[in-house]
């Protein structure tokens, strides 16, 4: 075996291993994995390690955007092939691809899209100078393998678990997997993230890299960074054949072999080239001072007008996807928001501000740094976390926000925050985060059952884990709800059992624009207890 055939082994493995590591972690139904796994594995994702770099300025704890710019500098784009989860789905695909092909050559050199490129380059770069995280949600790669496997992969693993899995071990008294509840409220985010995945899947199917070195500004960054990289794939054109064998398998298309060149900022170091060249034509070695990317001779003889529709199809094909994601957002907004008949006399419940996680600080911080990876939503273990639609607008769309329709926070959880890749949301300790206060419940007395029908109830105050919510006397002998909220922490355990349907709640959370600390609640004494005393009974 010659090292070349070793590096792309190599490479393939380490790639394997990233991807599985990292789909584990969306996909962990037990919660068997420790939280700081999660920050040794996400270490590298570049997006994300930059932004949790900008909230704490730590290269220990957020430094992996230096490293795998570092490595780019040393072997050019090896993030693209071995660390980007993005990437590599597209290698699998494009793997299948392959084998279904019964072409010898499935890929030929093409000319790169420098315009495209360096427009969402420019996109990104001015989303997160302005506090765009909407803009940075769809263009991250790494967000967009996280939402897939949350949304796509997650539930067929739940299905899996559920009507395979767990059944067949519980026949064998196998009680360690068990059956798991997915709480997915929403289809929004599954069409949303099917239909993402789908159309990258479908350019990696016929052009291999195709998105990576067209839309992806990650990828477009570090192909920058490539052109000064040390090591560079280069020709020897005194010993090749152009059999073109090198270029039929470059799955970034970026291999000329009429001018002996290739085209670094797109090469994604895969090492294929290397192994299957004959005459060992080309090697990666230290740069020289040649001319390593001639301009493509189609692409300089092309005409503008060709050039200028290109361009034009392609912003026609983003102003569309944009309009239909704010047309089925208004038209989700409406139909929440819409009064049956059966309850026009009970009260709508106005919240002012959504309520971010725990540790999210106030909601504009919060949506500037936040990319709707979703890792969150996975790793809830009560499903309350949720990918917003409306709630946070449109700066906010698919980042995660509490939803007491679902669920409620676990009062004794913080796992949110332990494993957030990008310091959005903050890890608090336990203590910390049992009195940060997200928002603060409303009492609607004309919605209560007790008010409206005059029936006992006290759902609300059996569950609030802080007793900010207490039952006192109304008539009758029946007691109605009355909230302190000075010791509310507003984590819905009241708002999601009240038996009253949404949004006409009795009782609600109204989100924080900045979270607070509320006071500690008054428990009263603690009684002691002899515990060598005999047991009265």
């Amino acid at each position: 075996m010659n090292l070349y055939r070793l590096l792309r082994k190599s490479r393939i493995f380490l790639a394997s291993m990233v991807l599985i590591f990292t789909f584990v972690l969306f996909i962990d139904l037990y919660e068997w994995i420790p939280n700081e796994t999660f920050d040794a594995i996400l270490y590298l994702q570049f997006v994300p390690s930059f932004l949790h770099f900008i909230t704490v300025f730590s290269i220990t704890t957020a430094g992996g955007f230096l490293v795998v710019l570092l490595l780019t500098f040393l072997t050019g784009r090896l993030y693209c092939s071995v660390i980007c989860p993005l990437g590599i789905l597209q290698d699998v695909i494009n793997k299948i691809a392959r084998w279904k092909s019964k072409k010898k050559r499935f890929f030929k050199h093409k000319k790169p899209h420098p315009v495209l490129r360096y427009t969402f380059l420019g996109i990104m770069v001015l989303a997160m100078i302005f506090g765009a995280g909407w803009i940075v949600t769809w263009l991250d790669p790494y967000s967009i393998a996280g939402r897939t496997f949350t949304y796509l992969f997650k539930p067929l693993t739940v299905w899996l678990n559920n009507g395979v899995i767990a059944p067949v071990l519980q026949n064998f008294e196998i009680y360690s997997v068990y059956h798991v509840n997915l709480m997915m409220p929403y289809l929004i985010p599954v069409i949303l993230s099917f239909a993402t995945i789908a159309a990258i899947g479908y350019f990696s199917w016929k052009r291999g890299r195709l998105f990576c070195n067209t839309i992806c500004p990650v990828g477009t960054l570090l192909g920058i960074a490539s052109k000064f990289s040390f090591l560079k794939v280069q020709f020897d054109s005194s010993t090749c054949t152009r059999c073109g064998k090198c270029a039929g398998v470059c799955k970034s298309e970026c291999i000329d072999i009429r001018n002996y060149s290739v085209d670094h900022s797109r090469c994604v170091t895969c090492f294929n080239c290397l192994d299957i060249c004959p005459e060992l034509a080309l090697s990666l070695r230290p740069a020289t001072h040649k001319n390593q990317n001639p301009v493509d001779f189609k692409e300089a003889t092309m005409p503008k007008e060709e050039k200028q529709q290109a361009t034009d199809n392609n912003r026609r094909k983003l102003l569309v996807t944009g309009l239909a994601l704010l047309t089925g957002s208004r038209i989700y907004a409406l139909k929440k928001n819409k009064l049956p008949d059966n309850q026009k006399d009970l009260l709508l419940n106005n919240k002012e501000y959504p309520v971010t996680p725990p540790g999210a600080g106030n909601i504009k911080r919060f949506n500037d740094i936040c990319t709707g990876c979703s890792l969150c939503v996975a790793a809830c273990p009560t499903g309350v976390l949720q990918p917003s639609l409306t709630h946070y607008g449109l700066n906010g769309f698919m980042q995660p926000h509490m939803d007491y329709a679902t669920y409620f926070c676990n009062f004794d959880c913080n796992k949110c925050g332990e494993v957030c890749p990008t310091g959005a949301i903050l890890p608090l300790p336990l203590e910390e985060k049992q009195v940060t206060q997200m928002g603060k419940a409303v009492f609607v007395k004309q919605n209560c059952v007790v008010y409206t029908d005059e029936t006992v109830c006290g759902a609300c105050s059996e569950h609030c884990p802080t007793k900010a919510v207490t039952m006192v006397p109304y008539k009758n002998g029946l007691r109605i709800p009355e909230v302190d909220q000075s010791i509310c922490i507003g984590c819905g355990a009241c708002e999601y059992p009240c038996p009253v349907p949404q949004p006409y709640k009795a009782i609600y959370v109204n989100g924080n624009a900045q979270q607070q600390l509320a006071d500690k609640p008054d428990l009263g004494e603690k009684q002691e207890v002899d515990h060598e005393e005999d047991f009265p009974f």
